[in-house]
């Protein structure tokens, strides 16, 4: 039994360290294209949670600089979970394309609000995040965003 749990514990620690995804990313401003108003995301990490599931914590500003943090956990499996602290968006889903690509959808009150595209570069020192969708406001976004992996 002991053996077994072991095995588990370390093909899901193998998982997740192939994934490039996982690790913390900063916010690179300076190659970054936002909308008029948007929130910056400026930490985002992506950690191992309880059972095959992984945390998503979020540190970000709104365009008066006060914090937003929010959290999701979840699974890269095209399902919707529920995330913490957004008023932006109450479910998030990521849904593997390929090894270093997933496609991102946000929901609000069950309308899609806002999709995306996040890759990772084959270097997995950095990653890019194209996301478009319709503000709080009504008005239609497209932010580009460049992130470096932390160490």
């Amino acid at each position: 039994m002991l053996a077994a749990v072991a095995v588990l514990l370390t093909a899901t620690a193998a998982t997740f360290a192939a994934n490039p995804l996982m690790g913390t990313w900063k916010l690179n401003e300076g190659k970054s294209k936002f909308a008029l108003g948007a929130i910056k995301n400026t930490t985002v990490t992506y950690a191992p949670a309880k059972g095959d599931m992984i945390k998503c914590t979020v540190d970000g500003v709104d365009k008066d600089g006060k914090p937003i943090p929010w959290t999701w956990v979840g699974k890269f499996d095209g399902k919707p979970y529920h995330i913490k602290g957004s008023s932006s968006f109450d479910t998030l889903t990521y849904k593997p394309v390929n090894d270093r690509t997933n496609k991102t959808t946000a929901t609000k009150a069950g309308k899609v609000v806002m999709t995306g595209t996040i890759t990772v570069a084959k270097d997995e020192k950095s990653r890019v995040v194209t996301l478009t969708g319709t503000g709080a406001n009504g008005q239609k976004f497209t932010d580009t965003t460049y992130y470096d992996k932390q160490q």
